[in-house]
């Protein structure tokens, strides 16, 4: 009898967590909506007819931003296409059948993209220094080719939040510049717009989404091992802060949305003789991980680096 009342109570305690999980996955996804929505909104990211084309990389980040669009699209007040598209790197042990499987599942209109880049990569930097800078160029550079050759508008990358704030001190304290990833860049010479619809969303909530939404998550073995990098340093005083001052990283990203160029020391942005905003330096062209010292030119592909 004891036996048949604690498995009873087995199977209680399971449905109420389940029950449990749910509910929070399901706030989670509200908040992820909202936030997502207010961004494309008050950036402009998405319009009427825009064809737009989700990065995947296999990791939590683009796996939800994809996730979230693909729920807005059902009650967007504007119709626009969504694709998906993955670039297979051939680093070895890559998972090359998993991306692919999720994604016939949805019955999204996808692509993989299959390119060397990895054996260019080891070729290319020294043993002991940051892969990711040339990675990042070279992986970019072929997406933003494939999304002018396939007539998409809109290209959209995975950065949160903490991304945004991240980079911002990676180039304060490596760079000697006062920037970050813009929520929308558009290149000057016309070919790329792209959007970080998850630019209001904090990476703890897109953490949490994805364990419970039990993404088919893809490691990036080739800079895993890679511990000492400036942004995971940087990542980890964040997380201190966070535990510490709770409402710090919010108040440092109100700050990104509300500049004030009189109040800083960039003439370029304000004339302090005459007391007026003027236009600033337009760039097109954004590192993601500003390099401590000049790097080698790799060709075309390094141009298109965001």
């Amino acid at each position: 009898m004891s036996e048949a009342i604690t498995g009873s109570e087995k199977k209680t305690s399971s449905a109420e967590y389940a029950r449990s999980q749910k509910v929070e996955q399901n706030k989670l996804q509200k908040r992820l909506r909202r936030e997502t929505g207010q961004a494309i909104a008050d950036f402009s990211m998405i319009e009427a007819g825009d064809k737009v084309m989700c990065c995947l990389s296999g990791g939590k980040d683009s796996y939800a931003m994809l996730d979230i669009l693909l729920n807005l699209q059902k009650s967007a007040p504007v119709s626009f296409e969504l694709i998906a598209v993955n670039l297979d790197q051939k680093q070895p042990g890559f998972p090359e059948e998993i991306l692919p499987r999720y994604l016939a599942d949805l019955g999204i209109e996808y692509h993989i993209i299959e390119k060397d880049t990895y054996s260019i990569v080891m070729d290319k930097v020294p043993e002991g220094k940051t892969t990711c800078g040339l990675c990042s160029r070279l992986r970019r550079g072929i997406l933003y080719n494939f999304a002018e050759e396939h007539g998409v508008t809109k290209i959209a990358l995975g950065h949160h939040r903490d991304d945004l704030l991240e980079t911002l001190f990676l180039n304060m304290f490596y760079g000697g510049k006062l920037k970050t990833m813009p929520p929308v860049l558009h290149s000057d010479d016309g070919r790329n717009t792209v959007i970080r619809p998850l630019a209001y969303s904090r990476e703890k909530d897109i953490a949490r989404y994805a364990a419970l939404r039990q993404f088919p998550i893809i490691p990036c073995n080739l800079c895993g091992s890679q511990e000492n990098l400036q942004r995971q340093v940087i990542k980890e005083m964040f997380q201190q802060w966070d535990k510490q001052h709770p409402g710090r990283l919010e108040s440092m990203f109100k700050a990104l949305c509300n500049v004030e160029p009189s109040h800083l020391a960039d003439t370029n942005l304000y004339d302090f003789r005459e007391g007026k905003r003027m236009g600033g330096k337009r760039q097109a062209v954004q590192t993601s991980m500003p390099a401590q010292e000049p790097e080698e030119n790799f060709g075309r592909l390094d141009v298109l680096n965001i």
